[in-house]
C-alpha cells in the first residue's frame, strides 16, 4: 500500500469512526482548544488518577485532521503517566517540524502517519492541536482545572 493511501486510511478511519469522541463525567482536567485561524475547536477530557492517564475524551467540530489527530493522540497517552504523554507530545511536534530522528516516530505509531502534516502549513495547527491542548493541560502542574486555550503559533509551544 502507498504511503498517501495508507495516510488517507488510518485519517479516514479516525475521523469517521472515532474511539474517543464522547463527553465524559467527572474528568480530572478539562481544557478547550481552539484553532482560530480555521476554527477548529476541541474539548479535551482525561481522568489522572496518581499522576497516570486512566481515561480520555474529546468533543468538537474541524476538519478531519484535526479530529483524528486527537483522537490518535489519545489512542497513545491513555495509560501512560503525564511525563510520558508530555515526551509524546514532544515528539509528535518535532516531527511536524521535521526535527525527530526516524527512529522516534515508532514511538507515535498511528499518529506517524501524519508525518506529511508538516509540508502542508494550512494543516499544520490542525494536526497539532489536540496535542498542543493535551500539553498545556499537563504542563499547568495542577490536579484539576478547566479552561480555553487558543492556539495561534505553530512554532511557539
Amino acid at each position: 500500500m502507498e504511503t498517501k493511501e495508507l495516510y488517507r486510511e488510518i485519517l479516514n478511519e479516525h475521523n469517521l469512526n472515532p474511539a474517543h469522541k464522547k463527553p465524559m463525567d467527572n474528568p480530572s482536567f478539562t481544557l478547550q482548544g481552539i484553532n482560530p485561524s480555521c476554527g477548529d475547536t476541541i474539548t479535551l477530557n482525561l481522568k489522572v488518577e496518581n499522576g497516570k492517564i486512566t481515561d480520555g475524551s474529546y468533543t468538537g467540530s474541524g476538519c478531519a485532521v484535526s479530529q483524528a489527530s486527537v483522537d490518535m493522540m489519545l489512542d497513545l497517552i491513555i495509560g501512560k503517566d503525564k511525563d510520558e504523554a508530555l515526551h509524546l507530545a514532544d515528539v509528535f511536534m518535532g516531527m511536524i517540524k521535521g526535527t525527530v530522528k526516524p527512529e522516534d516516530l515508532e514511538q507515535l505509531d498511528e499518529a506517524a502517519a501524519l508525518q506529511d502534516i508538516a509540508h502542508m502549513p494550512a494543516r499544520v495547527k490542525c494536526a497539532v492541536l489536540g496535542w498542543r491542548t493535551m500539553s498545556e493541560m499537563l504542563g499547568l502542574g495542577k490536579t484539576t482545572g478547566t479552561g480555553t486555550a487558543s492556539h495561534c503559533e505553530p512554532d511557539k509551544q
